[in-house]
Formats: C-alpha cells, sequence, structure tokens
C-alpha cells in the first residue's frame, strides 16, 4: 500500500522503486494490475526481476542514467501510456517512479501557443 493516501484512488498503476530497484510502494491499481505476477507480494521485490530481456536491460540503463522513460503499449486490448522517471531526495537519486496509465486508441493532441 502507498503511503500517501491521494495515490490510492488515482485511476493510474503506481509504483515506486529506491536505487536498487527495490520496490518500496505500489498504490491499489499497480496491485491489481499485477496480481497474476504476485501483486502485494511484489512489494520488498527487485523490479528488474518482473521483466523480461530485452525490458530489464532497459530498464537497468535507465536507473543506471537515472533519466525519464515514456512510452505506449497495448496489452490485452489496452493501451496504456508508461511514464518512468527518476526521483529525487534533497538532490540525491533515489530511485525510480512508474506511472502506468490507460489511455484511449484514439485521443486528441493540442499544441498550444503562448
Amino acid at each position: 500500500m502507498a503511503e500517501h493516501e491521494w495515490v490510492e484512488e488515482f485511476k493510474g498503476a503506481v509504483i515506486v522503486t529506491d536505487e536498487n530497484g527495490t520496490i518500496l510502494e505500489m498504490n491499489e491499481r499497480a496491485i491489481k494490475n499485477l496480481k497474476d505476477d504476485g501483486g502485494r507480494a511484489l512489494l520488498g521485490t527487485n523490479v528488474l526481476d518482473c521483466h523480461p530481456e530485452p525490458s530489464k536491460t532497459k530498464l537497468k540503463e535507465i536507473m543506471a542514467e537515472r533519466r525519464t522513460n515514456v512510452y505506449t503499449i497495448e496489452k490485452r486490448g489496452v493501451k496504456k501510456l508508461i511514464f518512468q522517471a527518476p526521483w529525487t531526495r534533497d538532490g540525491r537519486y533515489r530511485g525510480l517512479i512508474e506511472v502506468s496509465l490507460e489511455i484511449p486508441f484514439e485521443m486528441p493532441h493540442f499544441v498550444r501557443k503562448s
């Protein structure tokens, strides 16, 4: 369960790891989405163990380079936006946050002018 109340009913799945990849927090949506892979039991395990190759190697690189990675996937007829980004405390790298949001297959895109 996530430490912060606002994230529990958030419509996206949120996973927070430490700098070594250990899963520190998952909101209820993430637990539900990963129920076939262990759900709540994944807390305290390494996020790298949840990914097959080549995803595992890419995730290792993202963590080592402390960079953001954004992409979309389709799984079981659902399209999702995956946003993986480092988080810091007092300017020090502390781990990775992954947010997974269900999105429509077709969606508007707006270019805003200042």
